[in-house]
Order: structure tokens, then C-alpha cells, then sequence
């Protein structure tokens, strides 16, 4: 698959500076350019010559916990190159092979709005790319390094917008960038079933247990399929408010993350040890950002015996760009979400 979008990216590279400059850059032997390639079509998501048919070796996944998004329709898919392995000596930080790529589309409405590409070049660095479908639902193209504003009415008054190479480096890191959405946790096949906004496997769809089976996990990890990852909480609706925490929040609420390392870590993996602990926590630290109306020092994260001075909640329930939590990729709240917390909450 790499060879054909490469291939192609030779001629596309110029244009696709022209389009988006931040996204170009020259190689160490300077005899070639890695570029995203001005067109979705060359990216080697479908197969050559027809079109909108997915390349066979680009599989499909589906997080356990999505990721909100103004209640977009998503699909996913993954490429590894031939010969390669997702390196899993840590278990918590899978480490991905040069030229893995991956792809999100988004549809409002049954419509194809937009695609986003994550593709490893190098050891250092992944290419960041979002590709805006064209009227006729036949191609998209590579959207300015800035993003695109108000591409589709998602509500009265409400549009989406298409994020800026900026705004995927701030929730995909820039120290150690990678994919979200695809770790032990997420493609575990103890499937959560009452997940925030979860998605059905279709057969086709990757998990630990195929990539276990096709020998695409070095070292290969056994345990995994003995003990599928399961966020450690005894009470169902528990493990599945922290699993929508761990998609929407932990990739900024966590260890390595830009908040402050006191702050209770919403990583998956700190989930996989001791969700309770983490529940925990949550009651118990003060935050920075005030709940409006309450005194200074008075609002927690998630206090469940007085859900008005949780900040956790009176974010989620924000739009105003100041205090709304996700901070980006969103107009709309997530009321489904909301409702889900705010019911496991009175039950105590």
C-alpha cells in the first residue's frame, strides 16, 4: 500500500506543499519529500482503480470506547506494512512500525464530511492530514495546514470544523505522538457492553485476539487473550463511565500528558490497575478551574455526593471554547454521556 501512495506522492508532493507547507519536509538524503498527497485517493486507503473500495490490506477497528465527536458516524482502519510488528514491550505504550498509517472518516448524516490520516514516516516523526470530501462524495482533499471552519451544519447554529495540524498534535502529543483508540484496552475482546456510544464488531474488524493469531504483536502476549484487558472496577456502570473518561479525556489526563502529573491519570493503563482508585482520586483532588458559583478551592473532579461542584461535569456540560471539556473537536455536548454520569452518580 505504501508503495502505490509514494509512488504517486512523488508527482503530488510540490502540489501538496503548495496546500500544506507544515506538513512537508525534506529527508535527511534530501532526494525526496515526505508529504500527505493533496488527494485521499493517493494514500493507498482504496484500492487501485475502484473506487471507494477499501484496500483489503488496510483492516478495519472499532475502539470499545469511542471518541465523541458531535455524534459523527465513524469508521476506522489501520495499515501495517508487510513483514512488520506493533512492538508491545511496553504494554501501556505500543510502539508502531515505520509506514503505519491510519485513517478515521467522519459522516454527518450519512454523508462523508471528512477523513483523517496518522501516518508514521520515520522513527521520529507521524504526519498529521485531514481531507475534506468533495460534493460528489468521490474524493477529498488535503485540507490547509490551519484546518477548514464550518464545513457542515451539525445542529442550529452549530458547525463542524476541520481540525489544524496544531489542533491533532495538541490531543495526539507532540513529545511521543501516536494513535488513539488502539491499545491492549481499547481492541480488548472482553467487549464492554454498556459503553458510552459503543460501536458493534462487524467480522471483518481487528482485535487483540486477530492480531495475536496473525503474529502482528512482538513479543507476542499470550496474556492477553488468557485475561483480555478490563478496566478494574466490580460494578458495570462504573467500568463503563471510566471507559468513556479514558477515550475522551485520558489523552490529555494522564502521566506524561500536559496536565499537571498530581492530577489523577485517566490512562487506560492506570484503568487496567485500579479503576476504583482512580474513582477515588477523583472525588478527592481540587482543581485549578473553578465550578462557577462555588467558593475558591471548593471544586473536585468528580465528587459523587455533590455532583454540582464537579468540575468534570460542569465542563462536559460547556461550550463556551474558555471552560468546555474535550477543549477541541466539539460544538455540541454530549447530553447521552451526561445523562449516563449524571444516572451513576444519583445512584449513591
Amino acid at each position: 500500500m505504501t508503495g502505490r501512495a509514494v509512488t504517486s506522492g512523488a508527482v503530488a508532493c510540490a502540489f501538496a506543499a503548495a496546500l500544506c507547507g507544515s506538513l512537508v519536509r525534506a529527508t535527511a538524503a534530501g532526494d525526496e519529500a515526505d508529504c500527505a498527497p493533496p488527494h485521499l485517493s493517493q494514500t493507498g486507503l482504496y484500492d487501485a482503480g475502484r473506487a471507494g473500495v477499501i484496500d483489503p490490506r488496510n483492516r478495519r477497528f472499532s475502539p470499545q470506547y469511542p471518541l465523541w465527536t458531535d455524534g459523527a458516524e465513524k469508521s476506522r482502519w489501520i495499515y501495517l506494512p508487510p513483514g512488520s510488528t506493533i512492538d508491545t514491550t511496553s504494554p501501556d505504550a505500543w510502539v508502531f512500525p515505520v509506514g503505519t498509517r491510519f485513517w478515521k472518516e467522519f459522516r454527518f448524516g450519512g454523508r462523508k464530511v471528512e477523513t483523517r490520516m496518522l501516518w508514521r514516516v520515520s522513527a521520529a516523526r507521524w504526519i498529521f492530514a485531514s481531507y475534506r470530501w468533495n460534493d460528489a462524495q468521490t474524493d477529498a482533499d488535503l485540507v490547509p495546514a490551519d484546518g477548514q471552519r464550518d464545513v457542515v451544519e451539525v445542529a442550529p447554529g452549530r458547525s463542524h470544523s476541520i481540525p489544524g495540524i496544531a489542533d491533532c498534535a495538541a490531543c495526539h502529543g507532540s513529545k511521543r505522538p501516536g494513535p488513539l483508540g488502539f491499545n491492549a484496552l481499547q481492541l480488548s475482546t472482553d467487549r464492554d457492553p454498556n459503553a458510552i456510544h459503543g460501536e458493534p464488531l462487524s467480522r471483518d474488524m481487528i482485535t487483540l485476539a486477530t492480531l495475536n493469531a496473525s503474529g502482528l504483536l512482538s513479543p507476542a502476549r499470550p496474556d492477553l487473550m488468557t485475561t483480555p484487558p478490563r478496566i478494574q472496577t466490580a460494578d458495570p456502570a462504573t467500568r463503563a463511565v471510566l471507559g468513556y473518561f479514558t477515550a475522551n479525556c485520558g489523552h490529555c489526563h494522564n502521566r506524561t500528558g500536559d496536565i499537571g502529573p498530581d492530577a489523577p491519570s485517566l490512562h487506560h493503563a492506570d484503568l487496567l490497575r485500579d479503576g476504583d482508585d482512580v474513582i477515588r482520586r477523583l472525588g478527592v483532588h481540587r482543581t485549578q478551574w473553578q465550578v462557577p458559583g462555588q467558593r475558591d478551592g471548593a471544586s473536585v473532579m468528580l465528587d459523587r455526593a455533590a455532583p454540582d461542584v464537579s468540575a468534570m461535569l460542569a465542563r462536559m456540560r460547556s461550550r463556551r471554547p474558555s471552560s468546555q471539556m474535550p477543549p477541541l473537536g466539539t460544538v455540541l455536548r454530549d447530553q447521552e454521556a451526561i445523562n449516563a454520569i449524571e444516572k451513576w452518580i444519583s445512584r449513591n
